[in-house]
């Protein structure tokens, strides 16, 4: 029941939170300070597109791909002249490794302009070649992301992945085979695929702990309203009423191994994580359909590829939406990602909203306290293995609400 609760009300919140197109018209201000900000780069490209993913992604084609990173690096600079200043880089696409000369000179375009401390990249099983992990580590990056999904290879043949990155095992072999290259290796999984069973979970997590993974990834499936009916059409309908059991067994056969980075991600060391906005309260988001946070207000560039460089070749930024979030907002936000991290910092909450947090969310925090989902040990909440999964579920609903928002937008600009 307090599941299902849940579920409903973020569901409601995010929707509600999350409509860009009555927001504001998008305006970038100057930076006016030195706070610590994450470079978010979107590159869109991938080389067959998934059924299951939401994410803005267009079909790969080398000269529209080139001139797409032209533009990009176009706009780094601008955000270098507004005065920002990024300590970190995050890419995430799409697959960003498609065009590997490119997005090295990308790379070390923002570590010349920029102090940056750590890169993490994103990429697929077939990117794991010799030259590709040369390339990346001459480009100073630390953390590398492996789209992985499942190695059962009934699974694969029915995401559509088993043909473009092969078996199960040759994915194990290619995870294998990288080890060491970067500080740290992370695996992305998801977990309940309609036809996932216990067995297969089970088969995944005992390659994990075999492969001695740094780090790995365990999404919930995430769909949005429209690929809800692609996937109902390809493999399935999504059922949430196993994910529980599934997060359960994840649990179990991880924390012993690993620690909790955030309640789906287990780390053996301290590194980035996929969800960057766990670690980095503002973030600026580059590239066609990324989404940036900064002073409070979320922005988006827009998700027309042509219009994205257009804009670009004549010095001005691609923004397309935004929306200002009131102090509520911001405080709801703060609460959300924080505790995702498993903890947050009370006192540093009084002391970033002028002693208002508590006065202000007491009624959240209550609400969340009655069912247990963390306890106090000043100055931090923690979250328990049950908060945890509560988390999920409300993390889950919010990358949702953000998947909704992309399909609208992509759907303005009449992108399959």
């Amino acid at each position: 029941m307090i599941n299902q609760i849940v579920t409903k009300v973020a569901k409601r919140e995010f929707s509600r939170s999350l409509k860009f197109e009555d927001g504001s018209l998008p305006e970038l201000p100057f930076c006016t300070d030195n706070k610590q900000r994450l470079l978010y780069i979107h590159i869109p490209f991938c080389e067959e597109l998934c059924p299951y993913c939401s994410f803005h992604r267009i079909t790969f084609e080398e000269p529209l791909t080139r001139k797409y990173f032209q533009a990009l690096r176009r706009e780094i600079k601008i955000y270098h002249e507004k005065g920002y200043k990024f300590e970190g880089i995050y890419v995430g696409g799409g697959t960003p490794t498609v065009l590997i000369g490119e997005l090295a000179e990308t790379l070390n375009l923002a570590r010349d302009l920029f102090p940056i401390k750590d890169i993490s990249v994103e990429t697929n099983p077939n990117h794991l070649t010799l030259e590709n992990i040369e390339v990346l580590r001459k480009s100073k990056v630390k953390r590398l992301s492996v789209g992985v999904q499942t190695f059962n290879d009934d699974l694969l043949k029915k995401i559509g992945r088993y043909e473009k990155y092969g078996s199960g095992a040759e994915i194990a072999e290619r995870l294998k085979n990288t080890q060491g290259a970067f500080h740290t290796l992370n695996a992305d999984m998801i977990f309940n695929f309609p036809g996932q069973t216990i067995q297969m979970l089970e088969d995944d997590l005992v390659m994990i702990l075999k492969l001695n993974m740094d780090q790995v990834t365990f999404y919930p499936l995430m769909i949005s309203d429209l690929t809800r009916e692609i996937m109902k059409n390809t493999f399935g309908n999504a059922d949430f009423s196993g994910e529980e059991k599934f997060y359960k067994l994840i649990v179990r056969r991880l924390e012993k191994n690993y620690d909790f980075s955030s309640a789906w991600c287990f780390s053996r060391k301290e590194s980035l994580v996929d969800e960057y906005v766990v670690e980095f309260e503002e973030y600026a988001g580059l590239g066609s359909g990324a989404i940036g946070y900064l002073y409070g207000t979320c922005y988006s560039n827009t998700f027309d590829i042509e219009a994205y460089m257009a804009s670009l070749e004549k010095g001005r930024l691609p923004l397309q939406a935004s929306r200002k979030f009131d102090l509520h907002d911001q405080m709801n936000y703060d609460f959300l990602m924080k505790l995702f991290s498993t903890r947050l910092d009370i006192e540093a909450m009084q002391k970033k909203y002028d002693g208002k947090f508590l006065k202000t969310m007491w009624k959240e925090i209550a609400a969340f306290e009655i069912v247990r989902a963390y306890r106090y040990f000043p100055p931090y909440l923690h979250l328990t293995p049950y908060g945890r999964y509560l988390w999920v579920i409300m993390m889950r609903e919010f990358f949702i609400a953000v998947n909704n928002f992309r399909d609208y937008c992509r759907k303005q600009v009449k992108i399959g």
